[in-house]
């Protein structure tokens, strides 16, 4: 597994970044050697936020956790990624008990029970070309986390999203 260590407002010390390794690489079965993770060490007033991000494919799993010690921190977002892993694991029958989840992405869509994913409300919205300031602007008048709208710079569809830290994020389509 390639780990990326990153820290904003501090350096990790060495002996953060082995136990990084020594964890990770406990949950590297799960992924496989050619799994990427990326640890981000972020240090604020009276508390340190670890982001803990893999990614396997098409598959990306992320934990975030804040704790007054780096240390705490990351064994939590160890602990929410495994819950995470595991959870994903009951739903998707036989495939994943092997404990590797290159099955899991190389099989494609799972059988899914009915119930495991029922969609109870859809909607249709009509998209209008918003700049993102626009479009970020009418998310918090109706009150909601996100918003979809077609962007009038690039001309494609975006979402804007309101984050824990009180920010905004946009998601931008990538074509490969």
């Amino acid at each position: 597994m390639k780990i990326t260590i990153t820290g904003r407002k501090c350096s990790p010390r060495e002996s953060f970044k082995n136990r990084v390794e020594t964890k990770l690489s406990k949950i590297e079965r799960f992924f496989g050697e050619d799994a990427e993770a990326k640890v981000t060490v972020t240090v604020e007033k009276s508390e340190q936020i670890v982001e803990l991000t893999v990614i396997k494919g098409n598959m990306i799993f992320r934990a975030e956790e804040s704790a007054p010690n780096m240390n705490d921190a990351f064994d939590d977002c160890v602990d929410s990624l495994i819950r995470q892993i595991r959870k994903n694991k009951s739903r998707v029958e036989k495939r994943l008990r092997s404990g590797n989840i290159e099955d899991f992405i190389d099989a494609g869509p799972a059988e899914v029970e009915e119930d495991d994913y029922k969609i109870v409300r859809s909607k249709k919205i009509l998209l209008k070309p918003e700049e993102t300031e626009e479009a970020i602007l009418q998310m918090n008048i109706l009150g909601h986390q996100f918003y979809m709208f077609l962007n009038a710079s690039t001309d494609t569809i975006n979402v804007v999203y309101k984050r824990k830290d009180g920010g905004y994020g946009l998601i931008e389509p990538e074509i490969e």
